[in-house]
């Protein structure tokens, strides 16, 4: 077959011409891979980023870095309550995040008099302010730039994730057009030009990634899913049947009550803390035995005034559709096993971006010889955007629509 021959070796075959349904495939292959190449590989690379927000906040302010030393013993939730109400400027305190690693600071969500969200970042052991974070942090923007490009989520999730549906084209329509590909895992890259690099890198990052290809394309269509009413069913969680006064703030009360909830449920690793507010209940939620489930799964509700354990949640007590539903974003995002995770999926995320982008620079390279133009890296990206047709002009509005919307989340307009 010539088009098979031609994509193993990277070289132009005179043989004889392809049957009409190995073409056929082929053509569905580049079609799906090239179009929309612009917006997938946007889409790929700012989810690849969002794998890392945290330590790109870290980087960016001082106020979330501790040195990991001086942090000893359990987190102290009360005394950070304490010091977060008490910091000018904040009105009210939401939520106490756990640290994301040994060397971070504790994050709390607190709102200001005209009910404006920022950070505050507390030493975990001490308590100590060390600082403020902006509400619309690194994680903030990439997390929604991947997730739903700003836009409202009933119509930014299913946009975003309805590029599941052409990754799993891609996917299938790659073991027909790339033959014998399981023999690919060793195959170096050859500099001989433009088109042969492209080529090999192509085949070379695809081998590797087949099994995150796979993983991504079904978590994004479980989330388009979930984006057209799939979701399932809420979590029990403790309802007031009516407003009560706020919860006393005094951090010996509270202390008491986080006693109690830590009591009730031996063994749980606390990750956020929601302080109590009108309904006076205080919740943690956190990790436990279930795997790949989020924090939101493990909970203990506490009336803040009482220290009575109001109801308590377990991971593995949830049903099919809710596990399915948790499973989601621990895979797609790789945080479930801390940095032994997050740095592969970064890793693999890079080259799935790379995948995007070598698959439409082949194509454009390819033309490029056919019409005996000089193959060179130049022409690639030239012929990538010519090769996209009217599509690129809905890549690039999409693409627009996304930074437009990130000014009014940054202005607070949304």
């Amino acid at each position: 077959m010539e088009m098979a021959r031609d994509i193993d070796s990277g070289m132009p075959v005179r043989a004889k011409p392809a049957p009409k349904a190995a073409r056929t495939w082929w053509k569905v292959h580049q079609w799906v891979g090239l179009k929309l190449s612009l917006f997938m590989t946007f889409i790929l690379f700012t989810g690849t980023l969002a794998v890392l927000s945290a330590e790109i906040d870290w980087l960016v302010q001082p106020s979330l870095r501790v040195a990991p030393s001086s942090v000893e013993g359990p987190i102290a939730w009360a005394q950070i309550a304490e010091n977060a109400r008490d910091y000018p400027g904040v009105a009210k305190v939401n939520y106490i995040g756990a640290p994301t690693a040994s060397a971070f600071a504790s994050k709390v969500t607190v709102e200001d008099e005209a009910g404006d969200l920022f950070f505050l970042h507390a030493h975990p052991t001490t308590g100590e302010i060390q600082g403020t974070g902006p509400w619309v942090d690194a994680h903030r923007v990439l997390r929604n730039m991947h997730r739903h490009l700003n836009l409202p989520t009933w119509l930014g999730v299913p946009i975003v994730s309805s590029l599941a549906f052409l990754l799993l084209i891609s996917l299938v329509t790659s073991f027909v057009v790339y033959k014998k590909w399981w023999r690919g895992f060793t195959k170096p890259l050859r500099s001989r030009d433009a088109r042969t690099w492209w080529g090999d890198f192509h085949r070379l990052a695809g081998v590797w990634s087949l099994w995150f290809v796979a993983l991504i394309t079904l978590t994004s269509i479980w989330y388009f899913v979930e984006s057209l009413g799939g979701d399932a069913p809420p979590h029990p969680r403790v309802e007031r049947e009516a407003p009560i006064e706020e919860a006393t703030s005094e951090e010996e009360s509270l202390a008491v009550a986080i006693d109690a909830a830590l009591a009730a449920y031996p063994g749980l690793r606390v990750k956020n803390v929601r302080l109590p507010g009108s309904d006076g209940v205080l919740q943690l939620n956190g990790e436990y035995e279930a795997v790949l489930v989020r924090s939101r799964s493990n909970a203990v509700y506490v009336d803040a005034r009482t220290a009575e354990v109001l109801l308590t949640t377990d991971g593995r007590d949830l049903n099919l559709h809710q596990r399915i539903s948790e499973m989601a974003d621990p895979l797609h995002f790789g945080y479930f096993g801390g940095y032994w995770t997050k740095v592969p999926w970064f890793l693999f995320g890079l080259a799935m971006t790379g995948l995007s982008l070598s698959g439409a620079a082949i194509y454009s390279l390819r033309i490029a010889r056919e019409r005996r133009d000089r193959v060179r890296l130049g022409r690639s990206i030239s012929g990538m955007w010519h090769g996209m047709g009217r599509l690129r002009w809905l890549s690039n509005t999409l693409i627009a629509i996304g930074f437009v919307f990130l000014v009014f989340l940054v202005l607070g307009i949304q």
